[in-house]
């Protein structure tokens, strides 16, 4: 009888602790099938993000050289180019002093010096070798700057 009960008892100890295992089985199955598709639903909405954001940044970068060109269009022509040239170069100190409050205008045209040097030659490449200046001459129009050490 002792025995009986013994078989008995592990009996269902390992009818139980398969049920625990098939139901935990199951659980896990779920949680993987429901990770799985939130990995899909974010990799998803992450790759739209990107997409957006490159098309927003093309279409920043156009905006901003669509406007350079314009730039150089109103400053080819004659009387209203020397207007426009002053104009757009107003509006850079105002934008730049807004960043800068306690910038004078030295400070300013240092700066522009300082970062048309670095650009010089990329914009010269672009010039046809016709009209295009040298370098040298293009640097010594630029405003000489003198920085604390």
């Amino acid at each position: 009888m002792f025995r009986l009960f013994k078989w008995l008892r592990n009996t269902v100890f390992l009818m139980w602790l398969c049920g625990a295992l098939a139901v935990s089985t199951a659980v896990l199955g779920l949680q993987a099938l429901t990770l799985s598709a939130q990995v899909a639903t974010a990799t998803a909405s992450a790759s739209a993000a990107a997409l957006k954001h490159r098309k927003d940044m093309a279409k920043a970068v156009s905006k901003a050289k669509a406007k350079a060109r314009l730039r150089r269009v109103l400053v080819a022509v004659p009387v209203v180019g020397a207007g426009a040239a002053v104009a757009f170069e107003a509006q850079d100190f105002r934008d730049w002093q807004t960043e800068n409050p306690d910038g004078t205008f030295a400070d300013y045209s240092c700066e522009v010096a300082e970062l048309s040097a670095e650009v010089v030659d990329d914009v010269l490449q672009d010039l046809p070798e016709a009209v295009r200046p040298s370098r040298d001459m293009v640097l010594r129009q630029l405003p000489d700057c003198e920085h604390p050490a």
